[in-house]
């Protein structure tokens, strides 16, 4: 008990004054403070763990002591701790060996057939189709949304602005034509 009152020093209740999860946690920490370099050092070492994997399998470690609420019943502290890592690592290993590899053939698969410059061409091409649909009226806009967005007929577009099937057919060649006529301005 007496190595247990030195590590809450720096807490300013007395251990009589906290509750016992302050306890586990004061003791939690005093654990992790102790044991955390030479248990990234044995994962590194003896598990053959990369440093960065080994923080890992430490951070793991340290979750799972922190739902654990008993730790008057650890003896050993660093053999617990060590013993929860080789669980933590071989949880890895297991999850690592179930999992698909990569074939070659998915990666050949993965190439990319576009062509930038092509794709820049396009890009200029739409944002002058898109400022030439701007500058059209604003039922000429409409007419076309609905036509190739919501793919409706004239009839169905004429019912529902409540105009004539004739008229819509007739803003739609119009809007065509300055389409056209704006598409030529800008390829000069």
């Amino acid at each position: 008990m007496r190595r247990i009152a030195r590590s809450y020093a720096s807490d300013w209740r007395s251990p009589e004054m906290m509750s016992g999860n302050d306890i586990t946690r004061q003791q939690l920490t005093h654990w992790f403070r102790t044991w955390l370099a030479p248990m990234r050092r044995h994962l590194s070492v003896r598990g053959r763990v990369p440093l960065a994997d080994a923080d890992d399998i430490a951070q793991e470690v340290f979750l799972r002591l922190l739902r654990f609420e008993r730790t008057e019943l650890v003896t050993h502290p660093q053999a617990y701790l060590f013993r929860i890592a080789a669980n933590v690592l071989a949880e890895r290993s297991v999850r690592a060996s179930s999992r698909q590899p990569h074939a070659a053939e998915w990666l050949a698969q993965l190439t990319d057939d576009r062509n930038p410059e092509e794709e820049c061409v396009r890009d200029e091409e739409q944002s002058g189709i898109r400022t030439a649909v701007a500058a059209l009226p604003p039922r000429a806009r409409t007419i076309l949304r609905m036509h190739y967005e919501e793919n409706l007929t004239h009839e169905a577009i004429a019912q529902r602005l409540n105009i004539t099937r004739r008229m819509v057919k007739r803003d739609l060649i119009w809007a065509y034509a300055d389409l056209r006529a704006a598409i030529r301005m800008e390829d000069r």
